[in-house]
């Protein structure tokens, strides 16, 4: 027997012997093995499923000009095939099982995620394991894959939301690398070979940066006992790999984009808290007063009221860094100057005037039941739990995070208005002049 072997049973033992904590769906467990690798168990015997997280601390945040998208590729072709198993080996084994296998790569994380019947719990880890740490990635699979990723920048390039978005996150972040799109640079992802993406998946794909969730109708012991024995021959700890370089204090601007289009796009774009900020539950609360759903300030207010937009919202993305709030809206280009001067007034208004307590409570109401409808089923409360553990804040933040919210006064929120409101950065696209 290896020592590696010898290690993940002797850790099998000690997890026997940890209690679990409880959680709102049931009992967790949370262990940090001497690799690195933490492994988060929910046991949740609502339904007889099982579903799995695996969570790699890196993404578009922690690549460069010079190899952005290589993340993604490499996790869309690490699902085509392993040293054991063919892409269609992989599809029939999961199917077998009564799920699937597949991965994604965002920003902060990258994850590979599978579901089964609780019954084949331990088939499906296997699966998730060998996709992690054997992967095949053949030059056949890697061609294939590429051709998706282009097609994919190539129609995200010619959608103007995205467009404009991407002019803002560019303005936002400047140099940093979350001013990068996931799904990367076109020139770039046209030229990645295999043994870029066998160093990425070296670099990377380590213990110390990975997060193992589970979620289901089973034994958190046996399942975390099963992690250490499976996940035995990952690479120790972080490596080398560099933390992205702080994000510099964005100047507010305003900028023009001309892209054949329908309807013109109007955004708004500020720098806002990461997770662990406790400012955090107080911008979410103020993102979803602006922009959340019809009771929104834009939406009553320019759609409803004033007539200047087809459709409006707000949108603040979960960051490990330093995150953007984002407002938004579509009008017909003959009115995109009144409809952006109106935009610019209701986020004004937030920082001079205080919220109606009505209207805090019903933000809050809608934050935290959408909140609660996203994390119904056990593929969502595995990539919760294990988001939040590799995003630093704690596998249990949910909890903690409703707690902020619920405690959120209308005083908080003119502060942060006040605070993070005051220069927004605004991109507005338009179709070129007839």
């Amino acid at each position: 027997m290896s020592g590696g072997s010898l290690a993940g049973c002797a850790l099998a033992a000690v997890l026997l012997a940890v209690p679990p904590a409880v959680g709102a769906q049931g009992a967790v467990l949370r262990e940090r093995l001497p690799s690195g690798l933490t492994v988060i168990v929910r046991e949740n015997p609502a339904a007889p499923v099982v579903a799995v997280s695996l969570l790699v601390r890196v993404g578009s945040g922690w690549e460069r000009e010079s190899n952005a998208g290589i993340t993604n590729l490499l996790q869309q072709v690490m699902v085509k095939g392993t040293e054991r198993r063919g892409a269609l080996e992989i599809a029939e084994a999961a199917e077998g099982i009564g799920g699937s296998v597949s991965a994604s790569a965002d920003t902060d994380v990258s994850e590979i995620r599978g579901s089964a019947l609780a019954r084949h719990w331990r088939e499906l880890l296997e699966l998730v394991a060998d996709v992690a740490l054997r992967p095949a990635l053949a030059a056949a699979e890697i061609e294939g894959e590429r051709r998706l990723v282009l097609s994919a920048i190539r129609t995200r390039a010619d959608q103007p939301f995205q467009r404009a978005l991407e002019a803002l996150r560019e303005r936002l972040y400047g140099s940093h690398p979350y001013a990068l799109p996931s799904l990367g640079r076109r020139e770039v992802v046209a030229r990645l070979g295999r043994e870029a993406l066998l160093e990425h998946h070296r670099r990377y794909y380590r213990a110390g940066r990975t997060v193992v969730s589970v979620s289901g109708q089973l034994s958190s012991r046996e399942v975390a006992a099963e992690i250490s024995r499976l996940f035995a021959p990952m690479p120790h700890g972080e490596g080398e790999a560099a933390a992205p370089s702080p994000v510099t204090a964005a100047t507010a601007e305003r900028a023009i984009v001309i892209h054949p289009a329908a309807q013109a796009q109007v955004l708004a774009g500020v720098l806002a808290p990461p997770m662990d900020h406790p400012d955090y539950a107080a911008v979410k609360v103020l993102s979803t007063a602006l922009g959340g759903g019809m009771a929104g300030r834009l939406f009553s207010e320019l759609r409803d009221k004033q007539g200047l937009a087809y459709s409006t919202g707000a949108f603040y993305p979960s960051r490990a860094g330093r995150g953007m709030l984002v407002a938004y809206l579509g009008t017909a280009p003959g009115n995109v100057e009144k409809a952006e001067e109106g935009m610019k007034a209701e986020i004004a208004r937030l920082g001079r005037e205080r919220l109606r307590a009505e209207e805090v409570s019903r933000a809050k109401a809608y934050l935290l039941g959408q909140f609660a409808l996203d994390r119904r089923t056990n593929a969502r409360l595995a990539w919760y739990q294990g988001f939040f553990e590799a995003a630093g804040v704690g596998h249990d933040f949910a909890e903690r995070y409703a707690q902020a919210v619920e405690a959120v006064s209308a005083d908080d929120l003119q502060r942060v208005a006040r605070a993070y409101l005051a220069a927004p950065t605004v991109v507005t696209l338009r179709p070129p002049p007839r």
